[in-house]
């Protein structure tokens, strides 16, 4: 039978990508609206695999399976549940701000079609925590089929570079009681600046205020939120060693490699020359990379969430057995559209 998004991939791509975006998470948050959870269970039989043999134990947390929506495809906390409906076992939100923010002018979101890929320099519009927050409320009891929700906290564009540990732990104060973990931002290159805080100093300083708020969070909520760290594919060995330092003199339970890349090379589309980060099959080579030395560096104590490229179920496997913990998918559902999540677990069900 064929797959209905290869008859409605044609029509997304005859319109804007932030447009056909919007309409999508749109589309989808309609599906969580309809009365009786009409929506999500129909979303949960067309899509959604279940089975106890996927679930993985991270970070204290039971994910239903490793497959994880990434941040920035539901930045403001649209449809959560629906994704978790489509069969993600972990749905990352965000990346989110303090304040509302309208992000940079467009255009700025580039199908690259002919290298399955795209462009982005949306630099974290979004509209703040407290709505992020009123939106995730309906989820606090859990998402469907048990997926851990993960937010992904950034800095807003106009605070300083030395002032961003206050934006981060603002946010981090905003909503730790409905995050199953929460990941730091300081990898996008899309904020001015923001990558400069992956050093071990400025990284240190971030992630040991939000561990101590996360430790004074577990005396409220009775619980422990674990903290993850995202990382650019662009670090070389030494950067990649001095933010793993960071991670171990602070307590971070685990890092998310890799975000998007500034490289452009070997790319064919017209595209090509916009700035901005590159996610898709472009990326998925260096993602490889970081995330083979994370696992020779580091593996044994600090898991990994392998993200960027994975455009495939064999793509997803493969990330797995080379030692991520977890995977997450963005540009792969883009292209191969919402079976992806279901693909691969069914792939896995296949070893």
């Amino acid at each position: 039978m064929r797959d209905p998004y290869s008859i409605i991939w044609p029509l997304l791509r005859s319109i804007d990508p932030e447009t056909a975006h919007r309409r999508a998470l749109q589309a989808l948050h309609f599906c969580e609206c309809i009365p009786g959870q009409l929506g999500t269970e129909l979303l949960e039989r067309a899509f959604a695999v279940r089975d106890p043999r996927l679930a993985v134990t991270a970070f204290g947390l039971r994910f239903p399976n490793p497959v994880g929506l990434a941040a920035g495809l539901d930045k403001d906390a649209h449809a959560p549940g629906a994704f978790a409906a489509m069969g993600c076992g972990f749905v990352e939100a965000g990346t989110v701000t303090p304040l509302p923010q309208p992000g940079n002018p467009r255009p700025r979101m580039f199908r690259l079609i002919e290298d399955a890929g795209l462009i982005n320099r949306l630099g974290f519009p979004g509209v703040g925590v407290e709505r992020v927050r009123a939106r995730l409320w309906k989820w606090r009891d859990g998402l469907p089929g048990g997926a851990i929700l993960g937010i992904n906290i950034g800095k807003n564009s106009s605070t300083p570079l030395e002032a961003a540990t206050t934006d981060y732990v603002a946010v981090f104060d905003a909503i730790y009681d409905l995050a199953g973990y929460v990941a730091i931002n300081v990898s996008s290159p899309n904020t001015q600046g923001l990558r400069t805080l992956q050093a071990r100093d400025a990284l240190t300083t971030i992630a040991g205020a939000v561990i101590a708020r996360r430790d004074l969070a577990r005396r409220a909520i009775g619980r422990r939120i674990p903290v993850l760290v995202k990382i650019s594919p662009d670090l070389d060995e030494a950067s990649l060693a001095a933010v793993i330092e960071a991670c171990r003199d602070t307590g971070i339970d685990g890092v998310i490699a890799t975000n998007t890349t500034t490289n452009r090379e070997g790319l064919m589309s017209r595209h090509r020359g916009e700035t901005g980060g590159l996610s898709g099959a472009p990326l998925s080579n260096r993602s490889r990379t970081v995330l083979d030395w994370l696992v020779r560096e580091a593996g044994s104590t600090l898991p990994v969430v392998s993200v960027g490229g994975i455009m495939t179920a064999q793509d997803a496997r493969q990330r797995l057995e080379a030692g991520a913990t977890l995977v997450q998918v963005y540009t792969g559902m883009v292209y191969a559209g919402p079976a992806l999540p279901g693909a691969i677990c069914r792939e896995l069900l296949r070893q």
